[in-house]
């Protein structure tokens, strides 16, 4: 396989401390073969569950500066993906989508996995004014997508209420062009468990429950580390290996997040101290094993 081409431009936010966006993506995206080259949408000192967050924010010129170097160095037929995450400007997500169309120019094949990252839990953390322009503008350029379900719920106009109104949402996506459309986690799962989907465009379908952990514990990156994930997983699979690839990808998560829960103090875990959010920085390295090799416990439901 080393003729296979696996660089990806990956456009995110950036912490100093922690492991969210890129922090979250790169990692493991380097330890499952894939060269990774960064421009960060954001650069602060921490996530901003933190009391105090400092940094700076990189506007839509000095992105495209960046990118033009890329191409006046002839770098950009070098990428087999694009990976967006986190953005938070209107004129920095247009320019997302010339960025798009310019590396489809130089290679047609090129994979854009789109995260769209608006809110979680009923809530935007990202102006509105964003959302118009991943409906009509970003998501029919993306070949995958990996929405939340309020994500989903966004985007499609719609409110979930009901695993049909899954399927429903997951055919906008697809009505817009959208090849592979990944719900990474929605309610509708068993008590303590939540429910992930997968469907392929005129292709096989996929459910997958998973139980949570740490349920008074909310952690960061989790969604970013998903979409990385998915993408070196599902790279180069036929239709039918997509249960395979989402199986894997979560049992990475898992993996992660029991390695995380295990070294958060128990009076944060029950819920007596309110949670130190350094303590609960996903424990990306000390889990290098489980992304190298995840070991699958959990397995994807091929559904009609």
């Amino acid at each position: 396989m080393s003729d296979v081409k696996r660089r990806v431009l990956s456009i995110q936010s950036h912490v100093v401390h922690g492991y969210v966006g890129n922090k979250s993506a790169t990692f493991p995206l380097q330890v499952l073969g894939f060269e990774v080259d960064g421009i960060n949408s954001v650069q602060f000192s921490n996530h901003t569950g933190y009391k105090v967050v400092k940094g700076q924010i990189l506007n839509e010129t000095e992105l495209d500066e960046l990118f033009r170097g890329l191409e006046c160095n002839n770098l950009l037929k070098c990428y087999s993906h694009l990976l967006t995450g986190y953005i938070g400007d209107v004129s920095f997500l247009r320019k997302i989508a010339e960025i798009v169309k310019k590396l489809r120019s130089e290679d047609s094949k090129i994979i854009y996995v789109c995260d769209p990252v608006l809110g979680d839990n009923g809530k935007m953390y990202v102006p509105a004014e964003l959302l118009p322009i991943y409906q009509t503008v970003i998501i029919p350029l993306a070949d995958i997508v990996t929405p939340n379900q309020y994500e989903a719920e966004l985007l499609a106009g719609m409110k979930i209420a009901s695993e049909s109104d899954v399927w429903k949402a997951v055919g906008w996506f697809h009505e817009k062009g959208v090849d592979i459309v990944a719900i990474s986690s929605s309610d509708f799962g068993q008590r303590g468990e939540l429910r992930t989907f997968l469907s392929k465009k005129n292709g096989p379908r996929f459910v997958l429950n998973i139980p949570k952990q740490g349920s008074s514990i909310s952690f960061t990156g989790t969604g970013d580390l998903f979409a990385s994930l998915f993408l070196a997983h599902s790279y180069r699979k036929q239709s039918d290996q997509l249960g395979y690839a989402l199986e894997r990808t979560v049992a990475t998560l898992q993996a992660v997040i029991k390695r995380t829960i295990a070294e958060i103090p128990e009076v944060m875990l029950n819920g007596k101290e309110a949670p130190n959010y350094s303590q609960c920085e996903l424990k990306l390295i000390q889990s290098k094993a489980d992304i190298e090799n995840p070991q699958v416990v959990l397995k994807a439901e091929q559904i009609k």
